[in-house]
């Protein structure tokens, strides 16, 4: 029999009674997800989603690596059917899993009897296929405790699977269960982590980005699609808003003081971000700033950027250590990105002395001297709607 991966549900398996909607749409994410490496028949049984190829034509490789960004899997593994036998488990052990028992000094295996009709107890299946291995490998030891490979052999409802270790999933929940957000998304290391963080608990992205041209090239609007093509590996196909920004950045150059340019900038963008996001039914904008990050990002400075919106803000970043954020962009693969040279409009006409501490009457003040419903209406005008994939066809 042909090999097969054995996906095991996250926290979909603590859900009630609407269990069901969980396991019904990350079924057809997988199966979504699996449609660029040939045909695959995606099943759930015992809180375990089987992905069985249905021909020898499936890009085995390219699908056990989707199948680490799935969101709503706890952990994963590529294993080998067989019949509910002694001898056949022991065989396909031997064809599956000898080339990686060589190599090994130490071994245990573990057994889990889900059919309960088998007669043989889950302790009894580990002692006998030890015994077995421990006799085909004579220079094997068993270690119980701390072994150098673990064999793992369980017998289901329609067959015996016998696999190595697992590996970890993406975890989280479904994509597509917990609503839709608009993700504020600059060229630098958070905002990406705060999409994905966001993404993992099944929200549906859609990403905006704000691009001053000439101030920011177009090497800059180039490597913020780039990471959103990355996020799209876990979160699937999503839009990005490529909003033109340069006139409100030279009229707030040019009419309000210097220490207030970064707050009224933010104020810019979350108005224009809000539009922008109730067009796409989203229900939140989410942000990666980290509170006292930078200089924008104080308590007080950020209770005055988002008291122009009614929409919720999420920051899923805002108690973070910037090494965890950094851990993260290494992990989801936006690092090497996020950390090219190409300057984005945060970085345009930033002032020397910010103000940390801003009052939302002095803000409103600078902010009087601006045309702000024309300047938003005609940067929401000039908006190019990008469409990102991470998988062909996905």
């Amino acid at each position: 029999m042909q090999e097969i991966f054995l996906l095991k549900l996250g926290e979909i398996v603590l859900k009630g009674q609407n269990r069901f909607t969980f396991e019904n749409r990350l079924k057809q994410n997988i199966k979504r997800r699996m449609r660029p490496f040939g045909e695959f028949k995606v099943y759930i049984v015992q809180s375990t989603v089987y992905v069985e190829p249905e021909n020898e034509e499936c890009d085995i490789e390219g699908a056990w690596e989707a199948c680490h960004a799935i969101f709503g899997i706890a952990s994963i593994c590529r294993c080998r059917p067989c019949e509910k036998t002694m001898d056949a488990i022991f065989e396909a052990v031997m064809a599956y899993l000898s080339e990686e028992l060589a190599n090994q000094v130490s071994f245990k295996v573990e057994s889990k009897r889900a059919d309960k009709a088998f007669p043989m107890t889950s302790i009894a299946i580990s002692q006998e296929i030890g015994g077995r291995i421990a006799e085909a490998f004579p220079s094997l030891a068993v270690d119980v405790h701390n072994p150098g490979y673990t064999v793992n052999v369980e017998i289901r409802d329609f067959a015996a699977y016998v696999h190595g270790p697992a590996e970890p999933g993406a975890g989280g929940l479904p994509t597509g269960v917990g609503g839709r957000a608009a993700v504020l998304l600059s060229g630098g290391i958070d905002s990406p982590v705060a999409g994905y963080m966001i993404a993992k608990r099944g929200v549906e992205l859609e990403c905006i980005h704000f691009f001053s041209y000439p101030y920011t090239s177009e090497r800059a609007k180039e490597k913020v699609l780039e990471l959103a093509r990355l996020v799209a590996k876990y979160c699937g196909r999503m839009s990005v808003d490529v909003v033109g920004f340069t006139e409100i950045q030279e009229a707030i150059r040019d009419n309000c003081p210097e220490e207030y340019f970064t707050i009224i900038m933010r104020r810019f963008m979350m108005r224009i971000a809000q539009r922008i996001a109730k067009d796409h039914g989203c229900g939140c904008l989410v942000t990666g700033e980290n509170l006292g990050q930078v200089a924008s990002q104080t308590m007080e400075a950020m209770a005055v950027t988002s008291s122009v919106v009614e929409m919720p803000i999420f920051y899923p970043l805002i108690g973070m250590d910037k090494e965890e954020i950094v851990a993260i962009a290494r992990r989801i693969g936006t690092m090497e990105t996020s950390i090219l040279p190409y300057e984005d409009c945060c970085t345009v006409f930033t002032p020397k002395h910010p103000k940390t501490k801003p009052s939302l009457g002095a803000v409103l003040a600078a902010e009087s001297k601006l045309d702000v419903e024309g300047l938003i209406e005609r940067a929401i005008a000039n908006t190019e709607l990008v469409k990102v994939r991470y998988y062909d066809g996905v």
